[in-house]
């Protein structure tokens, strides 16, 4: 008998989710594969194996509430936003919020997934604003947390209440933003720092919200329109997949790039690791 033949090949494939937004900030629901062009490392990428609009179904929101004592005079503030984005998550039975905080030597977790204002306003008012500012901890604790989710229907958001400081982590901030691109988990900052006034804090945050995919905004705005942008990147966000242009091990550096409409803007992850070629 003529012997069996097996075949086999081997590909990679990368995949990434984002969102884009116009000028004023609002989700395009309309992007086509002709809109834009991935940059994964130096290679220009426009050619997808697929496209598509996600299909999330559940929602998993964190919010990582500083209490360090450098955002004492907007404590009130960060706490009441808080509350009114889990009063909003509330409204869809299916979706999923949790709180921590974070000052002293280490983060605290306040209430885990089902999390209810009614429940929740005592033990969040009850911590007060002193101490450290374990800020990168909190990130990487928050962000192990969202590891209990293995659904690859769910969107896990951490919505980061802070000033930017970090004064005790025993992480560093590519150790955060590290954590939370292993768990898939955007970055949705607040920044607490005064408006119009730029400092180390403000360019942390910002990083950390470009890194992961997620948004950044100022305390001002408040909780409502943190809440319409996560909903509208939860509902009009894309998947593309494309061939693994190189095979050098190490961190791909990866940036969406507008190929048409210049007013665009992407959020997605910055990168992902590669192992390297398996023989």
């Amino acid at each position: 008998e003529a012997p069996e033949i097996t075949y086999r090949t081997a590909t990679a494939e990368v995949r990434l989710t984002f969102s884009a937004t116009d000028q004023r900030g609002h989700a395009i629901r309309t992007l086509g594969p002709r809109d834009f062009a991935v940059v994964d490392r130096d290679d220009v990428v426009r050619n997808f194996q697929s496209f598509a609009r996600t299909e999330w179904t559940k929602l998993d929101l964190t919010m990582l509430v500083d209490a360090s004592e450098s955002v004492a005079p907007h404590y009130k503030q960060e706490i009441a936003d808080a509350l009114r984005l889990i009063s909003q998550v509330e409204k869809t039975p299916d979706d999923e919020s949790s709180v921590i905080t974070f000052h002293r030597l280490q983060p605290a977790l306040i209430c885990p997934e089902n999390c209810r204002a009614s429940l929740v306003v005592n033990q969040i008012s009850d911590v007060p604003a002193n101490g450290l500012t374990p800020l990168f901890d909190g990130i990487v604790f928050a962000a192990d947390l969202t590891s209990r989710s293995a659904d690859l229907h769910t969107r896990k958001v951490l919505v980061l209440f802070s000033d930017g400081e970090d004064t005790i982590s025993r992480h560093s901030a590519a150790d955060a933003v590290a954590a939370a691109l292993a768990r898939d988990v955007q970055i949705y900052a607040v920044d607490l720092n005064p408006s119009g006034h730029s400092s180390e804090g403000t360019f942390l945050l910002q990083k950390l919200a470009s890194a992961t995919g997620g948004r950044y905004f100022t305390v001002g705005q408040g909780a409502d329109k943190v809440y319409d942008a996560v909903l509208e990147d939860f509902h009009a966000s894309y998947a593309v997949t494309y061939k693994l242009p190189g095979h050098a091990a190490g961190f791909h550096s990866v940036r969406i790039l507008p190929t048409h409409n210049l007013g665009l803007h992407f959020h997605c992850r910055s990168g992902y690791e590669y192992s390297g070629r398996r023989n």
